[in-house]
């Protein structure tokens, strides 16, 4: 899937440089850079996510009780 964006002219200026240095496409540090930040941006956006649900009392909470002893780790 193609797609474009619009970047800020120092970081294009940066990318350009890191691809000319290393012999690599740009294409290849943009998919890098997502690829890595994704699985960020997935782990705080959907955390929040849980957060608010639990603010709102949507979201159960447990305890660390409550899972051991579901779990069959409690003594």
């Amino acid at each position: 899937m193609a797609t474009s964006i619009r970047l800020e002219p120092e970081i294009e200026q940066r990318l350009n440089h890191l691809a000319s240095e290393t012999g690599r496409t740009k294409a290849f540090y943009l998919r890098e850079i997502i690829s890595s930040g994704l699985e960020d941006m997935e782990d705080y956006y959907l955390a929040t996510a849980v957060l608010e649900r639990v603010r709102k009392g949507q979201e159960r909470v447990y305890s660390l009780d409550e899972v051991e002893k579901a779990l069959g780790l409690s003594d």
